[in-house]
């Protein structure tokens, strides 16, 4: 793409973790939208690789960053996504708005967002009602294991190691990052159909299909022509513009054919020490995996049992934590153990592609699945199927002939059912008991 060449692209993003990014690309797949996601931030040869793509985003990893780290890096990243001339440009953060001043500081990237697209407005969307994250008069609620609470009551968001969420109003909470305003456009203006965004950066309710074609068709109609909109928030700002094109017929959606063949064995690595991911490796040890615990100072044991295991026709996890009180390797600062421990899993998960020649992977954590991306190598992704929400098993694309066509899967931590790793193996959402034994 040059200077004199239309985009044709309708929307770009860059996701503050790897698994957020991947949220966006199944959202936008899900709702009918070409959809390829990248590394880094694409080359003009690299984008015509994919002629077909509507939306074009970035998996990034400034959710684990310092503003420090925010300030030298994304004023360049977002000029590139500027480049790329679509009308709309979202920075993306999790649904559950985790953040703080010191970490992942969505606030931060809001004034370097503002600053670089000179965005007269920026519309801030965070609910999503189809992963169960309302926001409802500026308060924010999520689902957890059948029922919703308040994100500062959440059992799980109100104690996250790192960024745990002690305020819902989610325009105190960036007021603790940012010295901008924050606006609201509540429930009851979206309904009535009588909303008109003020200046500066805008929060929207979001409960409902209704809200959410409204706040797309607000956001649409006051997109960029010439440069792009900078828009912060979840993949709810996807499902909401999605929600005013199948309204309006503004943009013309493609009917999605997902499909993905049941793999013999997959390897698995998991960073998280979350909860549902604790359930979802017990799930494994008691049907049929081989589980280890991860230790970096006896790599060569390791990899030498997970080959035997993978070679006698068996599936491999391999973790660095059972839940929050189980044995794990975060102990001291959790930001940059945590980078150590991604690069860690990621090396000894492309030594056991490679040398297995296993083609279907899971990584579990959202800060582990970014450093484990870059250590395989991949360039970008386009999604074979959904699996669980917001975490699609995906064709990975990389100049490397052996890893080019693996098929991978990255989830955060809260993402998917204790029969994950089986559905992953199976190759569907639905399954079957015999595939368990």
């Amino acid at each position: 793409m040059n200077s004199a060449e239309p985009s044709t692209l309708l929307l770009a993003y860059y996701g503050d973790d790897f698994t957020g990014s991947t949220d966006v690309l199944e959202a936008c797949e899900r709702s009918g939208l070409r959809t390829v996601l990248f590394l880094e931030p694409p080359s003009p040869d690299q984008l015509a690789q994919f002629p077909e793509a509507q939306v074009a985003g970035v998996a990034g990893i400034s959710r684990a960053q310092t503003p420090a780290w925010m300030r030298r890096h994304l004023p360049a990243i977002f000029e590139k996504l500027k480049a790329l001339r679509a009308p709309v440009c979202h920075y993306k953060v999790c649904s559950t708005f985790d953040s703080s001043p010191q970490v992942g500081s969505i606030g931060c990237a809001l004034e370097i967002g503002q600053q670089v697209f000179q965005s007269s407005w920026v519309p801030i969307v965070v609910g999503a009602p189809i992963l169960r994250r309302y926001v409802v008069f500026g308060n924010l609620f999520a689902g957890f294991e059948g029922a919703t609470y308040r994100i500062d009551r959440h059992p799980t968001m109100s104690r996250h190691p790192i960024t745990p969420m002690h305020e819902a109003d989610l325009r105190l909470h960036l007021r603790a990052q940012t010295q901008i305003p924050v606006n609201l456009i509540d429930i009851l203006a979206l309904w009535g159909g009588q909303a008109e965004p003020p200046s500066g950066p805008v929060l929207f309710d979001t409960l409902d299909e209704a809200s959410l074609a409204e706040a797309g068709r607000l956001i649409w109609s006051r997109r960029c022509t010439e440069g792009s909109l900078f828009a912060v928030g979840s993949s709810g700002l996807e499902y909401a513009l999605t929600a005013w094109w199948r309204k309006s017929g503004e943009v013309k959606l493609f009917e999605p054919n997902f499909s993905a063949p049941p793999a013999d064995r997959i390897l698995v690595v998991s960073g998280s020490c979350s909860p549902v991911t604790e359930q979802q490796i017990r799930w494994a040890m008691e049907n049929g995996f081989d589980c280890f615990a991860a230790d970096p100072d006896a790599e060569d044991s390791l990899r030498i049992r997970a080959l035997a295991s993978l070679a006698a026709g068996r599936s491999v996890v391999i973790y660095s934590a059972l839940g929050p009180s189980g044995p794990h390797m975060l102990v001291g600062d959790r930001v940059a153990l945590g980078q150590r421990l991604g690069v860690h899993l990621g090396r000894l998960l492309k030594r056991l592609l490679l040398e297995s020649g296993v083609r279907r992977a899971l990584v579990a954590g959202g800060d582990t699945s970014g450093y484990v991306a870059h250590q395989l190598g991949i360039q970008a992704l386009t999604i074979l199927r959904p699996m669980a929400p917001g975490s699609p098993l995906c064709r990975a694309w990389s100049s490397d002939p052996q890893l080019d066509g693996l098929e991978i899967l990255l989830k955060g931590g809260q993402v998917g059912g204790p029969e994950l790793f089986g559905q992953v193996r199976a190759g569907t959402m639905e399954l079957p008991r015999a595939a368990a034994l």
